[in-house]
């Protein structure tokens, strides 16, 4: 059976007092779930604000990544399914 379904995810980026935060939510229609990212120059470095655009972007999709799959975890136990085995270090890499 076809399944379609529009999720929207809306990035905010702000700077603190030196430090790039950023804010990912989704928004599914019947819920909403929030990711959270941080990025701050180390001393020596150029303040480039790109950088810590990209750096604090990319935190806070991927935290809001890692709570989907623990939600889809979660939900996958709770009809009796075992979860998907885990790949550490996938390829080679750490994740």
């Amino acid at each position: 059976m076809p399944h379609t379904v529009e999720w929207n995810v809306h990035l905010d980026l702000f700077e603190d007092e030196g430090t790039t935060k950023a804010r990912a939510t989704l928004d599914t229609g019947t819920t909403t779930v929030t990711g959270r990212g941080v990025a701050m120059c180390a001393p020596g470095d150029r303040d480039i604000p790109e950088i810590g655009d990209e750096f604090a972007a990319g935190r806070a999709l991927r935290d809001l990544g890692e709570q989907l799959l623990h939600t889809a975890e979660h939900d996958v136990a709770a009809v009796g399914a075992a979860p998907e085995p885990r790949r550490s270090p996938m390829y080679g890499w750490p994740l």
